[in-house]
């Protein structure tokens, strides 16, 4: 299978080297995921557009979905980022670890990650069950529309990773 190193700024288009530069100034690196996008000219300006437009979910259901929907589809890296990211949204360990099990001791949030796993692990095909939870515990029909998008969201890192298995430069999510 072909190796995928990671492009540095000096092998990315000039447009993914402004990218790269205001990364390194927000976040202090570029992450190496983000990078590996930087191989389409185009990619990485369109995905950072997606990935940070406005959603109905908060930052921390956001980080609950991603920490799922990376655990369903078994993605070391997202897992590692989303473990760190989470502690930033105000997860605990604890419950970041009830995350990637699928569940959570709050109740709405256990709704939105049950159906966030479903629709991961049956292709968009979720339960009636979970959709049911989903809306019963308050979440509206736009906050449905946002959550498969950020389901989307992540499954296509989730798959960039997979299939390039570039270096996960976050510490590394311990197996289940």
């Amino acid at each position: 299978m072909t190796t995928f190193t990671v492009p540095t700024r000096e092998q990315v288009a000039t447009t993914n080297q402004v990218i790269f530069d205001n990364l390194q100034k927000a976040l202090g690196f570029v992450p190496n995921l983000y990078a590996t996008i930087a191989y389409s000219d185009n990619g990485l300006a369109r995905f950072l557009a997606y990935q940070n437009a406005k959603t109905s979910l908060s930052n921390k259901e956001k980080e609950a979905v991603n920490l799922i929907v990376s655990q369903v589809n078994r993605c070391a890296y997202c897992q590692s980022a989303h473990l760190v990211l989470g502690k930033m949204n105000g997860f605990s360990y604890a419950q970041l670890l009830d995350i990637r099990k699928g569940k959570s001791e709050d109740t709405k949030l256990n709704a939105l990650v049950s159906l966030a796993a479903d629709i991961t692990k049956n292709r968009g095909n979720a339960s009636a069950e979970h959709v049911d939870l989903f809306f019963a515990q308050g979440y509206s029909k736009e906050n449905l529309v946002d959550l498969i998008l950020q389901v989307s969201d992540k499954t296509a890192m989730n798959y960039l990773h997979n299939l390039t298995q570039v270096p996960i430069d976050f510490p590394i999510a311990p197996a289940l």
